[in-house]
């Protein structure tokens, strides 16, 4: 049996419990048939009025998991849905309207996560979905004490949840999914309909906007003025694209009046000074954006042109055209999960993909290093006449 749901536009009502089952059946019904569940539903989903959403890490992370929020809350307009994440990454979720409430948890803190596992269990949760299957994510997820905890067959720690899903491959029918999709597979499988794969969102607060427009105006920059996103950093050397390539792209955009706006963290601040100095052609930078700012600066952008990354995510889930210049990830798991125009860029090599953290085979990443400049700009003229 096939569950096809209709999301009404509806505020959540937690006040009166009684009359709970009746409105879940009169406003979740019939979905269009483009979307439907991988599996037929495993309890009763009128009874549900608590979920909770475990996905710890990192930015990119975060990012994947929102079409399975947004399926979440589709499927359950009424009820309370709450996902946890890393403390240092919960800004990303500011404003997003598909979750209550976000639950915050201090990485690599012992105390911090017996207090958040006590919180959890206050909440009573019926059901809590592990998106993660790591130690500490497969540990809330029992604390949590949901009645339905779900997460993968496959997890290390598989035993702590009392309903385990097939792999993604086995419910999606084929070898290789993306990221979005395994997360989305474990919803499915429970009887959530996905099927029509949702793409990534963010929310762009007043806030951020304000402050980003604060920083243009302050810089000189005209609001008006068409830019590209540049991130030339990445989390291992074997994903960050040289920085002289980066200085290329950015005078050939400049030479056809697309101005550069680049962007780091403080500890990658080092990277843009580098990239001011090899760049010919003048260029703003800001190395102490919050997240939120991000997401407001990606939105405005007319293309981003960066390294695999949380922050090439970040710009897929802002709707801003992309080119990804990619090294030792599986690029059909990590691409980013676009909808507006975008494109991959990377030199195929016979040991790619690989973990990413060191290059075994050349010493030195020869994946990353060998993507030549003409291509990516060759992609970014692509992407921006698709776009227009």
């Amino acid at each position: 049996m096939k569950l096809r749901l209709k999301m009404k536009s509806l505020r959540h009502n937690l006040e009166a419990p009684q009359s709970w089952p009746n409105v879940v059946a009169s406003e979740v019904r019939a979905f269009d048939e483009e979307a439907h569940a991988l599996a037929p539903a495993r309890w009763d989903w009128r009874e549900v009025r608590r979920v909770l959403v475990v996905r710890l890490r990192s930015i990119g992370d975060t990012v994947l998991a929102t079409p399975s929020l947004y399926a979440l809350r589709r499927f359950l307009p009424r009820a309370r849905i709450d996902v946890l994440l890393e403390d240092w990454v919960a800004p990303l979720l500011d404003g997003f309207d598909c979750v209550d409430n976000v639950i915050t948890v201090e990485r690599g803190s012992t105390s911090a996560r017996v207090k958040v596992a006590r919180q959890l269990r206050a909440n009573a949760y019926d059901v809590a979905y592990n998106l993660h299957g790591g130690t500490t994510a497969s540990l809330l997820t029992r604390a949590s004490g949901a009645r339905h905890r779900v997460g993968y067959a496959a997890y290390q720690y598989s035993r702590l949840h009392n309903h385990l899903s097939p792999s993604s491959s086995e419910l999606w029918g084929r070898e290789k999914t993306h990221a979005v999709e395994q997360q989305l597979a474990l919803l499915g499988w429970t009887g959530v309909p996905v099927s029509d794969r949702p793409r990534t969102r963010l929310a762009v607060t007043e806030e951020a906007s304000r402050k980003i427009s604060e920083r243009l105006r302050a810089a000189g920059f005209d609001e008006s003025q068409s830019f590209a996103l540049v991130h030339p950093v990445a989390a291992f050397d074997t994903k960050q694209w040289a920085t002289e390539n980066f200085a290329r792209v950015i005078e050939w955009l400049h030479a056809r009046e697309i101005s550069s706006i680049a962007i780091a963290t403080p500890k990658e601040a080092n990277t843009i000074s580098e990239l001011q100095k090899d760049c010919s052609a003048p260029h703003l930078s800001f190395t102490d954006l919050s997240l939120p700012e991000v997401t407001a600066l990606a939105a405005r952008a007319r293309v981003f042109v960066g390294n695999d990354s949380g922050i090439a995510h970040i710009a897929a889930a802002a709707s801003a055209p992309a080119v990804v210049i990619f090294g030792s990830s599986n690029i059909a798991h990590w691409q980013p999960w676009a909808s507006a125009p975008s494109a991959t860029v990377r030199e195929e090599m016979p040991c790619a993909p690989c973990p990413g953290y060191t290059c075994e085979e050349f010493g030195v990443a020869q994946c990353i290093r060998r993507v030549p400049v003409e291509r990516v700009i060759k992609a970014i003229e692509q992407v921006l006449e698709e776009s227009v």
